[in-house]
């Protein structure tokens, strides 16, 4: 056994390597991905069949055409999937629009909280944790 300390010293040996990628990170890029997906297969069906009919409650009918919805959901779910591909390529400008996405959904669950309080909660948790990913534990692949 020897004395003679080895080059570097231990702070080397304990130093954790840095990527560009963490698991947060990661989970922040599937999620949506899977959130862009859905949404845009959900306005691709809004596109498709446009009219719905829905019945008051005296027995009104209205007839709603969501074009227009239907082609906002498309566009911004393909943009929100595009974005989870660019996060997990850890690409910079997927991090701002990630972030603004994220920030977008936390502020949206405000309007809902009177309806589905619990599911708010967790979603602007979730919201929160992956907003801190994007903004204070960011690493650049270098």
């Amino acid at each position: 056994m020897s004395t003679i300390p080895e080059p570097g010293g231990a702070a080397a040996r304990y130093e954790p390597e840095t990527t560009g990628v963490s698991g947060w990170i990661m989970f922040a890029g599937v999620i949506m991905i899977i959130e862009g997906f859905l949404d845009a297969m959900w306005g691709l069906a809004a596109v498709i069949n446009n009219e719905v009919v829905t019945v008051g409650g005296r027995g009104g009918v209205v007839v709603w055409d969501i074009t227009a919805w239907g082609w906002a959901h498309l566009l911004i779910g393909t943009a929100v999937a595009i974005t989870g591909l660019g996060l997990l390529a850890g690409m910079t400008w997927a991090r701002w629009a990630g972030i603004f996405f994220v920030s977008f959904a936390a502020i949206i669950q405000f309007g809902t909280f009177s309806l589905f309080p619990l599911w708010s909660i967790l979603i602007i948790g979730l919201c929160i944790v992956i907003l801190y990913q994007l903004t204070a534990r960011w690493e650049p692949e270098g």
